[in-house]
Order: C-alpha cells, then sequence, then structure tokens
C-alpha cells in the first residue's frame, strides 16, 4: 500500500488516495498530505485502513505528483555515506577537511531544499543550473515525518546537486542546492510500517542518454552511517513543521568526476520496498507556462 497524491483526466484538482494492486483508490475527506501529517502515527494508520474511498482508478490513468503539499518543506542530509564524503572531498580541495569533520562530528549537517510547490513528481522534468559547469543527481531515502517528529513514510528523492558550484566554497551551498527543478521526489509515500528495515533497502541509480545507460550503480542504506530517528531529532531540535517535513538523508552513489548530466538525461532512481522515480533533465529555469502550472497547483 502507498499514499499517493493525484490527479485524473477528469479533475486537475489534486487528489489524495491509495495505491495497491495497480489501482488507487481516493482517500475521501483529505484534502491534502499536509492534513495527514497532523495525525500521530496510530491515528494515521487506523485513518488510512477505516477510509472512507471514493473513486478507483487503474494506476496507469493516474498522474502522480510530488507527494509534498501545503506548508510542508523539503529538508536534506548531508556526508551520511562514506561514498558522499568522499566526493564531497574530491570537489573541495580547499575544504576538504569540512567534509571529512562533519562525516565523524554528532552533529549532523542538514539544510533545507525546498517548497512543497517546487518539488517535481515522478515523469516531471528536474533542472541543472546554467551558471554550474558539474551537476550530478543523487538518489536519496527520503523520510515523512509528522508534526510530533515521528517518520510516518518513506519516499524516494533526487537531491540535483552542482558539484561545481558546492566544491568552489562549501558557502554556496544553497545555490548547488536549492534552485527550480533541484528536487525529485515520488512516486509516492510508502508507510512505515510496511518496510519491514529502512536499514536493508538497495538503492539503484541509472542514467540514460540518447536510450542508452551512461552511467549506473547500486549500493544500500546499511551503508547509512546515521541512525534515522537521530536526523529527524536533529531537525527538530530548533524548529517546528506544523504540516511535518520530507527529510532525505543523504545519498550513497555519486558519479565520479569529470561526469556531469546533460539536457535531455533521463534519471531513474529505485529504492527497493519503496518505488521507482524517473525524471528527465533540462538547463535552466522553465517557462512562463511551467511557472504558471505550479502556481495553480499550489
Amino acid at each position: 500500500m502507498n499514499i499517493v497524491r493525484y490527479r485524473t483526466r477528469q479533475s486537475a484538482e489534486p487528489r489524495i488516495g491509495l495505491h495497491d494492486d495497480g489501482v488507487v483508490a481516493e482517500l475521501l475527506g483529505v484534502a491534502s498530505l499536509a492534513q495527514l501529517w497532523t495525525l500521530p502515527l496510530d491515528a494515521l494508520r487506523a485513518r488510512l485502513a477505516e477510509g472512507p474511498f471514493g473513486e478507483r482508478v487503474p494506476l496507469a490513468e493516474a498522474e502522480l505528483l510530488a507527494p509534498v503539499d501545503g506548508r510542508t518543506e523539503v529538508w536534506g542530509a548531508g556526508v551520511t555515506y562514506r561514498t558522499s564524503r568522499e566526493a564531497r572531498v574530491e570537489e573541495s580541495e580547499r575544504s576538504a577537511t569540512v567534509y571529512e569533520q562533519v562525516y565523524d562530528a554528532e552533529r549532523p549537517e542538514l539544510f533545507f531544499k525546498s517548497v512543497g510547490w517546487r518539488a517535481v513528481g515522478t515523469g516531471g522534468e528536474l533542472s541543472i543550473r546554467p551558471d554550474s559547469v558539474v551537476d550530478v543527481p543523487e538518489p536519496e531515502l527520503a523520510l515523512v515525518v509528522n508534526n510530533l517528529g515521528e517518520i510516518v513514510g518513506y519516499t524516494v528523492c533526487n537531491d540535483m546537486s552542482s558539484r561545481s558550484i558546492e566544491g568552489e566554497n562549501p558557502l554556496y551551498l544553497p545555490q548547488a542546492k536549492i534552485f527550480y527543478g533541484a528536487c525529485g521526489l515520488g512516486p509516492w509515500v510508502t508507510p512505515v510500517w510496511e518496510v519491514e528495515d529502512p536499514y536493508d533497502l538497495p538503492i539503484e541509480m541509472t542514467i540514460h542518454r540518447d536510450g542508452e545507460s551512461v552511467w549506473h550503480g547500486e549500493a544500500g542504506t546499511g551503508q547509512l552511517r546515521r541512525r534515522l530517528d537521530g536526523l529527524v531529532d536533529y531537525l527538530m531540535f530548533g524548529d517546528v513543521h506544523p504540516d511535518g517535513v520530507v527529510l532525505s538523508t543523504g545519498t550513497c552513489l555519486v558519479p565520479p568526476s569529470p561526469f556531469t548530466l546533460a539536457p535531455g538525461d533521463v534519471v531513474e532512481i529505485g529504492i527497493g520496498g519503496v518505488g521507482v522515480l524517473r525524471n528527465p533533465v533540462t538547463r535552466g529555469k522553465p517557462g512562463e507556462s511551467a511557472l504558471t502550472l505550479e502556481s495553480s497547483l499550489r
């Protein structure tokens, strides 16, 4: 069972539903995912079990939207895997020790990634900055956390990143991480009780170019150095998230330099037991029509 945010051909208004066995059933009385993330974990589980449910449509006829809305923000954690530590050291000759220190420190690196309306769902277009030279996707397990700080679900995140900008100076991290089309999420939220062991999930990423695979990697959450609840604790220590929060937990796969994404590439990220996120890539900001469409979906 998965929690989905979707549209149908008959209605442009986003709906909330449950996906199971190739069918999406609308969850009546729920206007947003943010509404669900105000419930304690036990109450959420009961609400999803009890319904009531409305229209059912085949999954193939539902347009899946990024599973984030309302005031729910997306945050990220950095240097939580050795692979990420090594990649940051490689790209940051003048400040490599910063990343080495945070990998071993008690306090994790946490950063704001995206407001909900900027996140892109599966099939949507992600972007690379026009002022960047080396850009990579970063496949990550993302936690869905309710407003009480409980982990209630998991989703897949593509934490798009400019290696060249961050590598120049770690203070440029916001520009390397936060821009239009930098956050892919989806395809849905898998409830926490549906995942037996979040520290034993296979992760793989394939980058397609002109119909061929130009990079492929496999790893897993077993290589994660941090505890998931520990990351959440630090996120909640000094902040409040009234509509919950999505916290991406860091990457275990980074294409080595000098590889960089190119317009027209398609990035496919799969996490076992959670789902597959697939997005085409472009360069720069979208046109006015795309911005108008996003505005209408807030």
